[in-house]
């Protein structure tokens, strides 16, 4: 490998780390606010601790997708790693997508209600 493949690969693995680094800390951070604060208003602290649990897993897995496609991409661009990448990508919008609708109630395309 040279050096440019080997610094990608590092890279990825810190994006990766980085994404369960986000994962782990908003889990303790959502729960943290669970039990320690007030829900906002108009929620009850259960669906409080699910948005903020939500969250913390899209920021994950934004940045697993960025670790994957970097790792991929640049360090070993053959057709099977790619077929691989397009798969994990194709998992893990559908999981974005439902986490979105899990917590906001609404599909990512669609509008937000308009507060009256």
């Amino acid at each position: 490998m040279n050096t440019f493949q080997i610094t990608m690969e590092q890279v990825g693995m810190f994006v990766d780390a980085a994404g369960v680094a986000v994962i782990v800390l908003g889990i303790i951070g959502a729960t943290g606010r669970a039990l320690l604060s007030a829900p906002p208003p108009g929620l009850d602290r259960y669906m409080a601790y699910r948005q903020n649990l939500g969250r913390a897993i899209l920021l994950g897995l934004e940045l697993l997708v960025a670790g994957d496609i970097i790792k991929t991409v640049a360090v070993s661009p053959t057709l099977q790693n790619m077929a691989v990448l397009g798969a994990i990508v194709i998992i893990r919008t559908f999981l974005s997508f439902s986490l979105e609708l899990e917590i906001n109630g609404r599909w990512p395309w669609q509008q937000k209600p308009s507060s009256k």
